[in-house]
């Protein structure tokens, strides 16, 4: 007995979200839930944690139908989630002490005046059941100065702080490095042991066949299938698909073009090794290492938020220098980034308003042809929506992503930057962004910077490793292996 879910439905308007999904985790097992983006797994984990009602069908709490009129509610329940959007990690403006202990600020629990100081014993003991050892400094500061990976963990570790009967995990690895991904599967394994219950969502089926004991899969609303242990990922990828897998097509003997940027002498962090990097038109260069490899610095440095400490870039022969992005935009750069939600989105703007901000200085007189362009865009991507003028909040995280590239597709770019584009988004959607990348690359320069090995072998025709801020490794991806790469990263 449990926190279940017995034939529960949501729509929203026409789009039913979820369709008669029963659904039980059982204490000490792993469930990972996978689906295509747009599957319901979003409006399935915002019901058990009582951020949404269902329309029709019971929570269960231990056989018993319950009402979760908020997360407090289920957090009461015994429910903790640690959600796949950043900005719903952590409180900016709070220390790192503070959000670690934000329950005992919420009930009061050391007195209406607690200081930050005050707080240091909790919140240490708080950030080391999850292995984090942080200074006082760290604690003190300001929880914004963390980053993407480390503002992830703290959440983890506040949740597991409450010692949940039902942990939910949201693409909990989604921005963790290896290294603490491991961290991660260590202690989900040894809560698994300890009676929790673990609902797992995921799009990286690795980690599913590592850690799960059962997979549920959704298709469109609708528990479609389930599988114990073993199972093999072809079948959960077809689920998942309904229609057989098939491999990423790749073109094969591809032959790059002329250098379009031309790095030289770079160096991305004070101490770490100069090296030179060419971009090439006609190439999908795959930009790889650990978190803190370096990625997002070069990605920064080219898109003008970043300089580079030293080195020269050159774009079509011409020296730049970027110092902004809206300059970098001017030369034809343009990059999407890491956090969609936080730095590429407008909340209550439409689908079609964040899929033209790249063009609002040209076509703002011109909502006609802005609006054929944009639905030539969803058509183009897959994007599930009710349409153009559907609020951006509406989508799936997957298809949000998708609105997010296409922005950037929309306006002619001789530099394409796709900084962890896949992150949250399924097999299908990961397909639909490849290969339109793909397409754009024969009159452009294309780099697609991701953490996951599989990810760039997947579509990248060209694969640079950096460690510690210098190219360490710089392979045609036909030559190149998970193991072989894996090995450069953590070199």
């Amino acid at each position: 007995m449990g926190v279940a879910l017995a034939d529960v439905a949501k729509s929203f308007g026409s789009t039913q979200a979820l369709r008669g999904v029963s659904l039980e985790p059982a204490a000490g097992e792993v469930l990972a839930v996978v689906g295509a983006n747009g599957a319901g797994k979003s409006t399935l984990n915002k019901i058990l944690s009582g951020a949404l009602a269902p329309d029709s069908g019971d929570v269960l709490v231990d056989g018993e139908p319950v009402r979760f009129n908020s997360p407090l509610d289920a957090r009461q329940a015994g429910v903790e989630t640690v959600h796949q959007h950043a900005s719903d990690w952590t409180i900016p403006g709070l220390s790192t002490a503070e959000n670690l202990v934000l329950d005992r600020l919420a009930t009061g629990e050391d007195g209406p005046w607690a200081s930050p100081r005050r707080l240091l014993p909790k919140a240490r003991e708080v950030a080391e059941g999850l292995g984090l050892h942080l200074s006082n400094a760290a604690l003190l500061d300001d929880v914004a100065r963390l980053g993407v990976s480390e503002r992830q963990l703290i959440a983890v570790a506040r949740s597991l702080s409450q010692q949940p009967r039902l942990l939910i995990l949201d693409e909990p690895t989604s921005a963790l490095s290896a290294t603490e991904a491991e961290r991660l599967f260590t202690i989900v394994r040894s809560l698994r042991e300890q009676g929790v219950a673990i609902l797992y969502v995921s799009h990286r089926l690795g980690e599913v066949d590592a850690l799960a004991d059962r997979v549920a899969v959704m298709r469109d609303g609708l528990l479609v299938a389930t599988f114990a242990k073993p199972f093999t990922r072809e079948d959960v990828v077809n689920a998942m698909l309904g229609e057989l897998a098939e491999d990423i097509a790749r073109p094969s003997g591809h032959v790059a073009g002329k250098a379009i940027v031309e790095i030289e002498g770079a160096r991305l962090f004070e101490h770490s090794t100069p090296f030179d990097l060419q971009l090439r038109e006609g190439e999908v260069l795959g930009l790889t290492g650990l978190i803190g490899a370096g990625k997002s610095e070069l990605l920064g440095a080219l898109f003008g938020l970043r300089p580079l400490p030293e080195g020269t870039i050159a774009l079509d022969g011409a020296a730049i220098r970027p110092t902004h992005p809206a300059e970098a935009i001017g030369h034809g750069v343009h990059l999407v980034p890491e956090d969609r939600a936080a730095q590429a989105l407008i909340p209550g703007w439409s689908v079609r308003g964040n899929a033209t901000l790249a063009l609002a200085r040209r076509f703002f007189t011109q909502i006609g042809r802005e609006r054929t362009r944009v639905i030539d865009l969803i058509k183009d991507l897959r994007v599930r929506t009710d349409g153009p003028e559907a609020p951006i909040e509406s989508l799936s995280g997957g298809n949000q992503q998708k609105v997010v590239v296409g922005r950037w597709l929309l306006k002619p770019a001789r530099v394409l930057a796709l900084d962890e584009p896949f992150r949250g988004v399924d097999l299908g959607a990961r397909r639909d962004i490849a290969a339109k990348a793909r397409e754009l690359s024969s009159g452009a320069a294309i780099v697609v910077a991701s953490a996951d090995v599989d990810e760039v072998l997947e579509v990248a025709d060209r694969i640079v490793v950096l460690s510690h801020g210098s190219v360490v490794q710089d392979v045609l991806a036909k030559d190149a292996t998970r193991e072989s790469l894996t090995l450069a990263m953590n070199a």
